[in-house]
């Protein structure tokens, strides 16, 4: 398809051609997790579970009814994908979407093509969301080197120089300031399709994660706060220290582009509060969410059984949250000396530990996650992160 890009003044730049090339592999390090928990809660319901997965050791497919070891692409495979599910969903945003409309004329598809097309390049996304009146961090389209200087006219000083695709914890993501830094990082990421964006100044990165329902019912949860480290979610502080008006500004925002994306499942989006309580939309993820993990031991219905529920076109759940709870990931770092020590996080009873049974532990990757709950969000974040810290250093 084709899209219109304007500059932040609202000038047309001219027409970009969306291909949507078809990916084969590639996952994100959440997805393992995300898939299983997934399967989980589906069976939990009573449902059985298909899994298309290209990985041999895939594994939700070792615990799935079926294994369909094939290419997200391969025709065969999704055809028989489609002739076995009653509904069809995702549990990570880079599935191909030209697969997803194949599937849409065999079973219901959940959420629809359209919708994970829009979150799968940042300028669509970016633009999108404009679309709506809702802001963002100033950006500038790079489709070639020949747009830099413009670019960098546009969004002078510090910024942030990203590709268009496939970016995710820290990937694809260059911190620039000169003409020279851009054109080196576009290099640096082989010619492909970016963003120039504005570094904002933040005072709090915060996320919502909602399902919405095929009749526009919509659940949303408590805001997140997150902390990065390393372009990597850290923790996730809930509910969120933040004024209750601008909470409730974010989750109406949110709501405002699911329905405008029609979609239907559970998603999370990202924002920037910078200074003034400006809210700035970063991204969006059409699947459950690492900054939605707290939901497993402190609402009243998680973020995977929602998804179910949504996408089954059952009623949603209460998403009540029972306590304030922070969630610290546990990277593979953790393990550079040896395993980690289970038993002295969790000699706090309050501490709840989540390990995805992965098999190699490596700097940078998310190999669990604990969730830490206590009277108020600053004493669950102390609590979280000493758990944490004991896994390497007991005291």
């Amino acid at each position: 398809m084709k899209l219109t890009i304007k500059d932040i003044k609202g000038n047309n730049q001219g027409d970009l051609e969306v291909k949507f090339p078809l990916i084969e592999d590639g996952k994100g390090t959440q997805a393992v997790h995300d898939a299983v928990v997934a399967y989980q809660a589906a069976q939990r319901m009573g449902y059985e579970v298909v899994v298309l997965d290209p990985d041999p050791v895939s594994p939700a497919g070792r615990n799935a009814a079926r294994h369909l070891q094939a290419s997200y692409t391969d025709r065969q495979a999704l055809t028989t994908l489609g002739s076995l599910a009653q509904v069809v969903t995702i549990e990570f945003e880079n599935v191909p979407a030209e697969a997803l409309a194949f599937l849409r004329h065999r079973c219901p598809v959940r959420p629809g093509p359209e919708a994970v097309e829009i979150t799968q390049d940042r300028i669509v996304e970016k633009t999108f969301i404009r679309a709506q009146g809702l802001d963002t961090a100033a950006f500038v389209p790079i489709l070639s080197e020949t747009g830099i200087p413009a670019a960098a006219a546009e969004i002078a000083g510090p910024a942030i120089l990203k590709t268009a695709r496939h970016g995710y914890d820290g990937k694809g993501q260059a911190p620039v300031e000169t003409p020279a830094e851009i054109l080196a990082g576009f290099r640096a990421f082989e010619g492909q399709p970016c963003i120039l964006e504005e570094r904002v100044t933040l005072e709090r990165e915060i996320s919502v994660v909602l399902t919405r329902g095929s009749t526009g019912a919509l659940v949303t949860l408590p805001v997140a706060e997150n902390r990065h480290v390393n372009g990597i979610l850290d923790s996730s502080v809930v509910p969120a220290r933040i004024p209750d008006a601008v909470a409730g500004r974010a989750r109406e925002a949110a709501g405002q582009l699911a329905a405008a994306m029609g979609f239907v499942g559970t998603m999370a989006v990202e924002f920037f509060l910078a200074q003034g309580d400006r809210l700035l939309v970063n991204e969006l993820a059409p699947r459950p969410h690492n900054s939605g993990h707290y939901t497993l031991d402190a609402c009243a219905t998680d973020q995977f059984e929602q998804q179910v529920r949504a996408v089954t076109e059952l009623p949603l759940g209460d998403a009540t949250l029972l306590f304030p709870v922070t969630m610290v990931n546990l990277l593979g770092d953790l393990w550079a000396t040896g395993t980690p020590r289970w038993d002295e996080a969790l000699r706090d009873p309050r501490v709840h530990l989540h390990l995805y049974g992965k098999a190699e532990p490596r700097p940078g990757r998310k190999m669990g996650h604990l969730n830490v709950f206590a009277e108020t969000p600053d004493q669950a974040l102390t609590a979280a992160l000493a758990a944490r810290a004991r896994l390497i250093s007991p005291t």
